[in-house]
């Protein structure tokens, strides 16, 4: 969560608020705004009064009141992060005036909830598993990488062609491996996504979302203080206000082994555990990203560099000898 004092948009979040519900009003404004920023009046179909003397390049609070059917000093209250009774028709209309994807709709919710009645403190969560008939579904995807990701986007578990594919993620001995601090704290991760712009900002838009989703886990919360202390990257990402549902799509790779992969890659939510999803990589068959695989999986046949890396070996984050360290 940020805080509305600092001029970075980041607060220190290893020393949680004792109103955490105020953290929510912030995120409210600073949401809002960043919404408002992007919509110009021409965008939203209405006249451009003031000209020059605008001082605000996107809408004006009462603009996107006038285009969500309510009061301009309703609208102000609720920016401010007074969102008590808000309806779902009030919510409609302002995802409507501000363009708001379904992400992006799901994200104001979830900071609406957070600001609603008093929850628990920040608390330590439970020790993430993964239960034993998921790590017999990955073990037996031999031709498919595939892992199991937490909310954090740590990697809870991964079968042997993933790890083989993510080699130089296991390289930290940090466990569990984690894609977020990977891709800002690694120096070798530009090289390893080819993407690695694109794949920032998902990073971070999905931290946003998850930080929406469930701010009380302390955890989430210490890591994004870390990534904002240690990488301008992040800070500046992060102060975006970006959320996104990142279920499909096409990851570049440059493997240190067998060189580029185009890999599509599919998403699939563990009903039974909800903070939790899981992740596959695939190719077209026949193509040269599928004899790389193919090349992959002998190379992992045939060393024992990834059985170096195994999750299970260490401690994880979750465990009290991390804890301890930290």
């Amino acid at each position: 969560m940020t805080g509305a004092n600092d001029p970075n948009g980041i607060k220190d979040l290893k020393s949680p608020s004792p109103d955490i519900r105020g953290d929510f009003r912030a995120e409210i404004r600073e949401f809002l705004g960043t919404r408002r920023a992007r919509v110009t009046p021409e965008q939203a179909g209405l006249p451009l009064y003031g000209g020059d003397r605008r001082r605000v390049a996107g809408l004006r609070r009462e603009e996107v009141a006038l285009l969500a059917g309510i009061s301009s000093e309703y609208y102000t209250r609720l920016e401010r992060g007074n969102a008590t009774g808000v309806s779902e028709s009030v919510i409609d209309g302002i995802a409507q005036a501000l363009r708001l994807d379904e992400a992006e709709r799901i994200h104001l919710l979830d900071l609406l909830r957070g600001a609603g009645p008093a929850r628990p403190s920040r608390r330590k969560p439970a020790q993430q598993r993964v239960r034993p008939p998921v790590q017999r579904v990955l073990d037996s995807m031999t031709g498919t990488p595939a892992f199991v990701l937490s909310g954090r986007l740590d990697i809870l578990a991964a079968n042997h062609l993933g790890r083989a594919l993510f080699a130089p993620a296991y390289a930290d001995p940090a466990r569990p491996p984690s894609n977020a601090r990977f891709v800002f704290l690694d120096p070798r991760a530009p090289e390893f996504f080819r993407d690695w712009d694109e794949v920032a900002g998902d990073t971070v838009a999905m931290l946003r979302a998850e930080a929406g989703r469930d701010a009380y886990d302390r955890r989430l919360t210490d890591m994004i203080g870390e990534l904002s202390t240690r990488s301008a990257e992040f800070r500046r990402r992060w102060a975006a206000h970006n959320v996104r549902i990142h279920t499909t799509g096409l990851k570049r790779l440059h493997h240190p082994v067998v060189g580029d992969l185009d890999l599509p890659f599919e998403t699939f939510p563990l009903g039974a555990d909800p903070s939790q999803f899981l992740l596959t990589y695939t190719a077209e068959p026949g193509s040269p990203s599928q004899q790389a695989l193919n090349l992959l999986a002998s190379w992992a046949a045939t060393t024992d560099a990834t059985d170096a890396t195994d999750e299970q070996a260490g401690p994880t984050d979750d465990s009290e000898p991390a804890e301890k360290s930290e």
